[in-house]
């Protein structure tokens, strides 16, 4: 076990030792841990998935550029209990007028469908990661209802009258250089700008000067435009942004031409399709921390993992409350983790993001369990739902 965070002795006196249940195969208790920077407060939803009744699934706002508060999505989506998600493009500061799109960092897989694809390292929201991790990591459940920890890496292609090239972004935030992204009515209506600023390594520099969009709907080319723009895309059409040399390319269209686009998202280990996955970054994998884990900064956070070969899953999520905030360093996360018998977990966004709902039996809307850091609940990208029937 990684010295750290440990599970203090006295409980709060509203918290269930043992968990409380909330729905057949989900648990709920809280508890106080010990780390460095002083006792600190957590909740956990403990999730059985070998019964049938029970599932996981991306909550997320409807599209992939919005933002609502964890409870909202939860209720929206019947949801018994869940947990904020991954990382995403919160604000702008560094690129004046342009607007911040809310989109997660990571690929997002939605009941079994690929919202989006991850943005480039560099492109990337969040304290920095651990060394061997990356945009592409996340944390999955298989359609043989076991978790996993995966990369997913876009495959994709556009046929055009002038030649195939690769497709390089799917409903993503920011693009590579010198790429063709797609993007598709789940994108949502934000603009497309953003996903010509920056660069593959650094976040803040400054939008590209040479891009190009062209919409596609029925195999065909419909329009072209010098810029990227924004509004809700139809279903059936996608809307091709290139920059760079990916915007010479799209040059050489002009409406009424063919052209073919297709995508996936390709995993690096599972031999199973994923019905939900998510972003952020693994700290604890077969019962290992990985190496390189910042053990000093400390902050409320919210952490998941899977026991028993991936059939038993762990949502953590720290309280924010003033007697608490001093929260724990990611380190102590993955000890606390390993404390609670996860053999692998995963971490997603914290600070003010953090947060954990539940619902009660009978009740129409879920219950906040921890105290947002922020004093208010924090719109978020997406989050992990538990769901029973």
């Amino acid at each position: 076990m990684l010295a750290g965070a440990s599970l203090a002795g006295a409980a709060p006196a509203d918290a269930a030792p043992l968990g409380r249940r909330i729905a057949p195969g989900v648990t709920y208790r809280q508890f106080d841990l010990r780390a460095a920077a002083g006792r600190t407060h957590a909740h956990l939803l403990t999730v059985d998935l070998t019964n049938r009744h029970v599932h996981l699934d991306l909550l997320y706002p409807g599209t992939v550029a919005a933002r609502e508060t964890v409870s909202t999505m939860a209720d929206a989506a019947g949801a018994v209990g869940g947990v904020n998600g991954d990382f995403f493009n919160i604000s702008e500061t560094q690129h004046p007028g342009v607007e911040a799109t809310g989109a997660s960092v990571g690929p997002a897989v939605a009941s079994g469908r690929v919202l989006k694809a991850a943005v480039p390292a560099g492109q990337r929201f969040g304290p920095a990661l651990p060394p061997g991790t990356g945009t592409r990591d996340v944390l999955g459940v298989g359609t043989d209802r076991r978790a996993r920890l995966d990369r997913l890496t876009l495959t994709g292609t556009v046929t055009t009258p002038k030649g195939r090239f690769p497709l390089k972004g799917l409903n993503q935030y920011a693009l590579p250089q010198n790429s063709v992204g797609a993007f598709t009515s789940r994108w949502g209506s934000a603009s497309r700008v953003r996903a010509t600023c920056g660069t593959d390594t650094n976040r803040a520099a400054g939008c590209s000067k040479d891009t190009y969009e062209v919409k596609v709907r029925g195999g065909r080319v419909t329009s072209t435009a010098a810029t990227p723009g924004g509004g809700p895309i139809a279903a059936g059409t996608t809307v091709l942004v290139g920059r760079e040399e990916g915007a010479r390319r799209l040059r050489a269209l002009s409406p009424g031409d063919r052209v073919t686009v297709t995508h996936t998202l390709v995993a690096a280990t599972a031999k199973v399709p994923y019905t939900f996955a998510i972003g952020g970054y693994p700290v604890l994998r077969g019962g290992r921390p990985l190496s390189g884990l910042d053990d000093s900064t400390s902050a409320v956070r919210t952490v998941v993992g899977f026991a028993n070969g991936g059939r038993r899953m762990l949502l953590l999520a720290l309280d924010g409350a003033a007697a608490y905030r001093r929260g724990m360093t990611v380190a102590e996360e993955a000890a606390a983790m390993d404390d609670l018998g996860a053999t692998d977990a995963f971490n997603l966004d914290g600070g003010g993001s953090s947060e954990m709902v539940t619902r009660a039996a009978g009740a129409r809307a879920v219950k906040v369990r921890n105290h947002p850091s922020g004093g208010a609940e924090r719109p978020v990208a997406n989050g992990i739902g538990v769901f029973s029937s």
